[in-house]
C-alpha cells in the first residue's frame, strides 16, 4: 500500500472569499479588511497556479478543476474535506459542518476522473450524517497512515469519532482517536482539523504533541507511531498556527513533502535537515488563502489513489 500518490485533484477558485460559517470554530482564519473581496479572490488564484506550477515542475501530476460561481463555495479550494479517492478503486463523501459547504460536493468531478482514465469501482456515502448534525471532513479529520492501516482521528465538532469508526471498518483501518487542542482567547479549545497538527508519511511523522493536553492520549499517539516504524518529527504550538503541521508527502521526480512557505520558514534548521534527510521539501507562498481560508498547502491537495485503466 503507497502512503502517497502522484496524481492530485485540486479545485481552481473563481470566488474564494472569508467564510463567516467556518469561522465560527476555524480560529485560523482572518478577516483581510484591507482588501476588496475581489482582490482577495485575484490574490487567491496567484497563489494557487505558482503552487500548481511548482507541484507540475516537479513531475507531480495535477488535475486541476475549475470552481462554479453558482452555487456559492467560498471554501472550494479546500477538496479534500469532501471527498478521498482510494487504491482499490472506491470514493468515500463526507459529511460537512458547514452548510455553505456542502455543495462542494459535485459529481461531475468524479466523471471527469473517468475521463481521464481513472476507475471508479463504487462510492462510499456518509454525507447522510449532516441531517444527524454529525460531521467527518474527510482527510482534514483523519490522517491516514496508508501502509500500517491506522487512521489518527482528534476529535472535534467536525470530527465525529462514530463515523471515523464506520469509516475504518468500511475501509479496513485501525482508529486511535485523541483531542488536540489550541490556546483561543486564553482558552484551550478543540483544534478544528487533525491535519492542522499532524503530517503522516512513509518513514516519518510531523505532530504537534504539545496540542494533545491528556498524558494518556499523547502516549497512545506517540506508541503508535513509533510501533509503526515511522521517526517522530516534533513541532511547537508556534509552528502549527503557521500551519507547520498542514503538509502532504507526494510522489513526482521522486518523493516530496510539500507545504507552504509560512510552514516551511517557521521550521529551525534542525527540522529542515531532519526532514529531508528522508526526502526533499516543496514549499509555495500561500499567505492570502491561509489567512481568509484558515488552511493550508494540505488541505488544498485531494490524493487520487485510483487505479487507472490500461
Amino acid at each position: 500500500m503507497k502512503q502517497s500518490s502522484s496524481h492530485l485533484l485540486m479545485i481552481e477558485p473563481v470566488s474564494f472569499r472569508y467564510n463567516e460559517v467556518t469561522a465560527k470554530n476555524n480560529y485560523y482564519q482572518k478577516h483581510l479588511k484591507t482588501f476588496s473581496p475581489e482582490e482577495v479572490q485575484m490574490n487567491a488564484l496567484k497563489e494557487f497556479n505558482a503552487f500548481v506550477k511548482i507541484l507540475e515542475q516537479n513531475g507531480v501530476h495535477v488535475h486541476v478543476i475549475q470552481d462554479t460561481i453558482e452555487p456559492d463555495t467560498p471554501d472550494s479550494i479546500f477538496p479534500n474535506n469532501w471527498v478521498s479517492f482510494h487504491q482499490d478503486g472506491r470514493v468515500a463523501l463526507y459529511p460537512m459542518c458547514a452548510e455553505n459547504r456542502r455543495t462542494e460536493r459535485r459529481f461531475d468531478i468524479l466523471d471527469k476522473l473517468r475521463e481521464k482514465g481513472f476507475e471508479i469501482s463504487s462510492v462510499v456515502d456518509f454525507s447522510g450524517y449532516e441531517a444527524e448534525q454529525l460531521f467527518l471532513e474527510g482527510t482534514g479529520s483523519m490522517i491516514l497512515d496508508r501502509q500500517n492501516k491506522i487512521c489518527y482521528a482528534a476529535l472535534s465538532i467536525r470530527t465525529d469519532g462514530g463515523i471515523a469508526q464506520e469509516f475504518c471498518k468500511e475501509f479496513g483501518y485501525d482508529l486511535v482517536c485523541f483531542t488536540a487542542n489550541q490556546t483561543h482567547n486564553d482558552e484551550r479549545l478543540p483544534i478544528y482539523h487533525t491535519n492542522v497538527m499532524m503530517c503522516i508519511a512513509d518513514r516519518y511523522a510531523i505532530v504537534c504533541m504539545d496540542t494533545i493536553d491528556d498524558e494518556g492520549e499523547r502516549q497512545l499517539v506517540e506508541s503508535s507511531i513509533k510501533k509503526s516504524g515511522k521517526e517522530l518529527i516534533e513541532i511547537s504550538e508556534e509552528q502549527k498556527e503557521r500551519f507547520a503541521g498542514n503538509m502532504l508527502q507526494v510522489e513526482g521526480n521522486q518523493t516530496f513533502l510539500v507545504m507552504s512557505s509560512s510552514a516551511y520558514h517557521s521550521l529551525t534548521e534542525d527540522q529542515i535537515q531532519q526532514i529531508e534527510s528522508f526526502n526533499p521539501i516543496i514549499h509555495s507562498d500561500l499567505n492570502t488563502i491561509e489567512a481568509c481560508g484558515g488552511g493550508s498547502a494540505r488541505c488544498m491537495m485531494a490524493e487520487v489513489f485510483l487505479p487507472k485503466r490500461i
